[in-house]
């Protein structure tokens, strides 16, 4: 089956993503102030590396991974604490479930990408509940400047791949 370009851009901007997630969650599990936490970030890095590897056999292109989201990422965890960066982290995972939709009926292998997505969104808020969410014993949040901080990240982390006309 030839590829159309609509899917191949789908696909390369999902390589991407996937190896963006990597770093993006091995640089979560050095700074998660919970063990159990920082184990799960580095269990779901190893899947999203796996996950660019199916990319990779079907784009069959090499792609270096971006540290934006490495570097924004644990800034917001000590910024906003994990109970406002979690759900933000799930709300990915369920978007990149919906991006590869499209391709996962032209593709098998990327059907068990998809269903992973889902699972890693659940898996990040099964991470709140497993407390009650409390962002760190120390509170340590600063309202005014952790908020806008964020806020900046997540037009940063909307942005990152779009390109002015």
């Amino acid at each position: 089956m030839t590829m159309s370009a609509t899917d191949r851009k789908t696909l390369l901007k999902s390589q991407q993503g996937e190896l963006d997630a990597v770093l993006m969650y091995n640089a979560l599990a050095d700074v998660v102030r919970d063990a159990e936490d920082a184990e799960t970030f580095r269990v779901l890095a190893a899947e999203e590396g796996r996950h660019a590897a199916v990319f990779k056999g079907l784009t069959q292109q090499i792609l270096t991974p971006k540290k934006t989201k490495a570097v924004l990422l644990p800034l917001l965890y000590k910024a906003i604490g994990k109970k406002r960066l979690y759900p933000l982290i799930a709300k990915g995972e369920y978007s990149a479930e919906s991006a590869y939709a499209p391709v996962a009926e032209k593709y098998p292998e990327v059907q068990s990408v998809k269903a992973d997505e889902k699972r890693h969104g659940d898996t990040v808020l099964a991470l709140l509940r497993k407390d009650g969410g409390n962002a760190s014993p120390a509170k340590a949040i600063i309202a005014g400047t952790g908020i806008a901080l964020a806020a900046a990240a997540i037009l940063c982390l909307k942005n990152l791949g779009k390109r002015p006309r």
